[in-house]
């Protein structure tokens, strides 16, 4: 199916369900979905959804709140406790499914108050080719994935969001401050303020695309290959800023950035038993 067709299934989609309300991130899908919606239904018909928790930086709560304002779109932010349940914070391969329950759970009972009943989210089509657990619980609270039901990928979505001239087509993949902890330390509010400070510093340095992992009491950053020579050069620094923020000791990845680098160490039965 071209993109031409995959972009008129999502509309039809949308068409048919009349109202919706979206689990809203700011990122790149799930803008593209909010600005469908918004065109296909009106913003009357469209409520955006944002989570607030620790997991969520504020840098990213201020990107969203802009997007859902510059299509006119009534936000509302709906706070999660998530950091409440011990499955959540013992961070074992499934996190991402106990936090989804908890996000959805908090959705669903906002937005009757607005009386909307769809509630959508912005899985797409590569996501049933990854690890994640988390799109168990999208299935078990019925929740629906319009991207996904229209084929469109990851790849098909930025570019449907250049066509739209979407401020988002090239924005980073920005998966929640929990990601950033490796396996098995327990994720606490503290660790993830550490992460948001670091990468928040990074940012402020000029670097694009990257990830500040959290394995205790090391720091290990992961930068684009084109930007390994500023980190390198900006090495004193960031070690200064990182220790100051409670790290221990702080690593420069040789590899570079790569989405979901922690899942290198889960085994494909693992990968199994968590989904």
């Amino acid at each position: 199916m071209d993109l031409q067709k995959k972009y008129n299934s999502l509309k039809q989609s949308l068409t048919r369900l009349g109202k919706v309300a979206i689990a809203f991130s700011g990122g790149v899908d799930s803008s593209l979905l909010l600005k469908v919606a918004a065109d296909t239904l009106t913003p009357a018909n469209v409520l955006a959804c944002y989570a607030v928790g620790p997991s969520q930086s504020e840098f990213e709560r201020k990107t969203a709140i802009d997007f859902a304002d510059s299509l006119a779109v009534k936000l509302i932010q709906v706070p999660t406790d998530e950091i409440s349940d011990p499955d959540y914070v013992a961070n074992r391969p499934d996190r991402c499914y106990h936090c989804k329950v908890h996000l959805l759970t908090e959705i669903k009972k906002a937005v009757h108050e607005f009386g909307f009943e769809n509630i959508l989210c912005g899985n797409n089509a590569d996501d049933e080719k990854d690890f994640r657990p988390g799109g168990r619980a999208v299935k078990e609270q019925s929740t629906i994935c319009p991207l996904l039901d229209a084929n469109l990928s990851k790849s098909d979505i930025r570019q449907l969001s250049r066509q739209l001239n979407l401020p988002t087509a090239e924005m980073p993949s920005s998966p929640c401050l929990a990601s950033r902890v490796a396996y098995g330390i327990e994720i606490t509010a503290g660790r993830l303020k550490q992460v948001e400070e670091a990468e928040s510093y990074l940012r402020q340095l000029g670097f694009v695309e990257f990830r500040v992992r959290h394995h205790g009491g090391m720091a290990r950053i992961e930068v684009l290959p084109v930007q390994m020579d500023k980190a390198l050069s900006s090495r004193e620094q960031i070690c200064e800023k990182l220790k100051s923020l409670g790290f221990k000791y702080v690593a420069l990845d040789m590899q570079g950035f790569r989405s979901g680098s922690l899942n290198e160490s889960l085994s494909r039965e693992d990968k199994k038993r968590f989904i």
